[in-house]
């Protein structure tokens, strides 16, 4: 499964990936910039603008079966800064991967049985 989340929910697990331009001091997870919005586009305001210019500045120079395959498989959490519910590039990723892959990107909450059913698999392969 794909996941996506922020560092304080789901920082700490090995499946992570920083798509963020700024990590957390100290993060030594794992990271793929190319998903990380220019600094430029950080700084926007405006949500749809955002939105348009993240996909044709980013996405739109992406293979997203590449993308996929660089980040590790189907067993990852894309993780940025942004609470859930709140506007974040993350969730235009997870748009992206559907639409271009056909999958389906939850926001990681460990409280639902589906989610912490498939950490505990994940542990278990170890």
């Amino acid at each position: 499964m794909i996941f996506t989340s922020n560092f304080k929910i789901a920082g700490h697990l090995p499946q992570a990936v920083a798509i963020s331009q700024g990590i957390p001091r100290g993060w030594q997870g794992k990271r793929y910039k190319p998903l990380a919005p220019p600094w430029n586009l950080v700084k926007l305001n405006d949500n749809a603008r955002f939105i348009k210019l993240y996909k044709a500045q980013v996405l739109d120079r992406l293979d997203a079966a590449q993308a996929l395959r660089d980040l590790g498989g189907d067993n990852v959490v894309l993780l940025c800064w942004e609470a859930p519910g709140e506007f974040c590039h993350r969730r235009v990723v997870a748009a992206w991967l559907q639409k271009e892959l056909g999958l389906m990107v939850d926001e990681f909450n460990p409280k639902l049985k589906r989610h912490a059913a498939w950490l505990r698999e994940l542990q278990e392969r170890r």
